[in-house]
């Protein structure tokens, strides 16, 4: 039976876009754990992807809420190295997107990548400091880079799967799979 490794081609696309864009230029996508987790429901609403960042606010290994201090959960690759950030899908609802939609989804995730890549989130000014005042003026610019990236003529064999949907991929290839990730947990510490 063929199968397909959904976050093995994800990762691939990944790293052609953190190689071929200047904004993305900082992120090494060794330290990046790309995995895909199960939509609940099928719907085109709800989140499509996530990036979950494993370091506190300026790569602190520690940080405190609500008063309580806490470490993130380390996630290690098979390469035994440390992985600063989670990357993960949510399949089949990421798959049943259009194309473009695909693209700027991952760019998306991608650009909350701090530009330390020191495991923190990009920090925009303002009360919502994941997307800066603007979600949309976030949105066109992640958009602008997925066009961008197109533009540059990566080879199409990197990006066909993208091209099609969940049913497709599985149509073609009998199973789809990939890299799963536990949700990575704060962990006390104690004084």
């Amino acid at each position: 039976m063929k199968k397909f490794d959904f976050t093995s081609a994800a990762r691939s696309v990944c790293v052609d876009m953190t190689r071929r864009i200047p904004d993305l230029s900082h992120i090494d996508m060794e330290r990046v754990a790309v995995g895909f987790r199960q939509a609940r429901k099928r719907v085109m609403h709800g989140i499509q992807a996530s990036l979950t960042p494993l370091r506190f606010e300026a790569g602190s290994t520690i940080g405190a809420v609500r008063g309580r201090k806490y470490q993130c959960q380390r996630i290690v690759n098979p390469s035994g190295v440390e992985c600063l950030y989670l990357l993960n899908f949510y399949l089949p609802r990421f798959l049943d997107l259009p194309f473009e939609e695909k693209l700027i989804t991952i760019v998306h995730e991608l650009w909350h990548v701090g530009p330390l890549f020191d495991g923190d989130l990009r920090r925009h000014e303002g009360r919502c400091y994941a997307h800066g005042a603007s979600q949309q003026a976030f949105d066109a610019h992640a958009a602008g880079l997925a066009r961008g990236w197109l533009a540059l003529d990566p080879p199409e064999s990197l990006y066909a799967f993208l091209t099609l949907s969940f049913a497709e991929l599985v149509a073609e290839f009998g199973v789809v799979r990939g890299d799963r990730y536990p949700a990575p947990k704060l962990v006390p510490i104690r004084d």
